[in-house]
């Protein structure tokens, strides 16, 4: 018996796209059980465009029209997996840029039985990104999900690309009440929110045919402000030792200064003892959750302290520049400085000195070793821990 799918294709004047995107996914979803469900918030005709392509289709197509698009795009996909005829359903976009014929992909991964979500992943060994066209939208795609991953270090360990709109989900695995999506985002907040197993499988990011990106820096804006009010609580925590370590930073540089040791000797102190303080305070009140799965002590301070201080090192010299040429004072050189650096250290930080040790396996064939008592106190303490906040 052919498996049901039910695709949910968001749209938002994608007139032009809707009958090559019915005919290829009709095509690659041939051997499946498979619906065409639009979710339609243009203000042109696509949604009767979509009926007429429905008529003659291979395969059932339906439009649900919102004359509200309350949620934005991913507003629409949470009505679209409500609506939805068959529990698994796949996400993508109207546009053409995620390619139909990566639908049976995403089904034969989902059909090996270890993962609740597939995800089309540009960032995956085999993924390509030229569809996003200029290297500002590469970069801003870039560090958007690094700060992303960095916010959610343990849910999204196995996502690279959290923010990607073309996934297979499992909606018996979902609590549809609990999904709040704002903006374009709707995996980050599926991630986020549920305890799922993700794999992914590499997409070739398409170039636009028709239309118009609907990306902005109104979309860029509610991303963040979605991204801060699914979960401040890590990274605020790491501001607050970060800002600790920069009013002791400057105090002792003050003080230093005072006494007649120059600015740049008493800059290096104040960075050499705030380094190892804020490592103290951050593997106690930020970290401590992830410290059991991450390498040892040693490993995680010889990372930290390399990493501070080569930021140091780039940080101090710019901090002269700015004294000696902008002629303002350097405890006020140094704080500028330091909130720069903030982004930087959370990130490394977070994907890198606490990152989740690989498993190391001799025998490709082995059976997975039961969890142990450490790894269901860790899992327990995540689901509590990592539990996304409301601001």
């Amino acid at each position: 018996m052919a498996t049901p799918v039910t695709v949910i294709v968001p749209t938002y004047n994608e007139r032009d796209n809707v009958a090559e995107l019915v005919a290829r996914t009709a095509t690659a979803l041939a051997a499946y059980d498979a619906e065409i469900l639009f979710v339609d918030d243009s203000g042109d005709d696509t949604a009767s465009e979509i009926a007429r392509v429905a008529a003659d289709a291979p395969l059932p197509v339906r439009v649900i029209h919102r004359e509200h698009n309350t949620g934005g795009l991913g507003g629409a996909v949470l009505v679209g997996l409500e609506a939805a005829a068959a529990d698994l359903c796949i996400v993508m976009d109207g546009d053409l840029q995620h390619p139909p014929e990566l639908l049976s992909v995403l089904l034969e991964r989902h059909a090996e039985g270890d993962a609740d979500v597939v995800a089309a992943s540009r960032y995956v060994g085999g993924g390509d990104t030229s569809g996003l066209g200029t290297a500002v939208r590469f970069g801003v795609s870039r560090v958007a999900t690094w700060l992303t991953r960095a916010m959610f270090p343990i849910r999204l360990a196995r996502s690279t690309d959290p923010m990607t709109g073309f996934f297979l989900v499992d909606r018996s695995r979902l609590d549809l009440a609990a999904l709040k999506p704002q903006g374009f985002k709707i995996l980050l907040e599926i991630l986020a929110r549920t305890d799922l197993r993700i794999a992914e499988v590499p997409m070739e990011f398409g170039e636009r045919r028709h239309g118009t990106s609907k990306a902005s820096l109104r979309q860029g804006g509610t991303f963040i402000a979605h991204l801060a009010r699914l979960r401040f609580g890590k990274m605020s925590l790491f501001a607050l030792i970060g800002l600790i370590g920069a009013i002791a930073n400057l105090g002792i540089m003050w003080l230093l200064t005072l006494t007649g040791v120059p600015y740049i000797w008493a800059a290096i102190i104040g960075a050499e003892v705030t380094i190892i303080g804020n490592f103290l305070l951050q593997e106690r009140f930020v970290f401590a959750d992830m410290r059991t799965d991450a390498r040892g002590i040693g490993g995680r301070f010889a990372a930290s302290f390399a990493f501070n201080n080569a930021e140091a090192a780039l940080r101090i010299p710019v901090m002269a520049l700015m004294v000696e040429t902008w002629h303002i004072s350097s405890v006020l050189a140094t704080g500028l400085s330091l909130i720069v650096a903030f982004v930087a250290r959370f990130l490394f930080h977070s994907l890198v000195v606490y990152a989740p040790r690989r498993p190391r396996s001799t025998d490709a064939d082995a059976e997975p070793k039961p969890d142990t008592a450490t790894i269901r106190i860790i899992r327990a303490i995540d689901s509590e821990a990592m539990k996304p906040g409301e601001l």
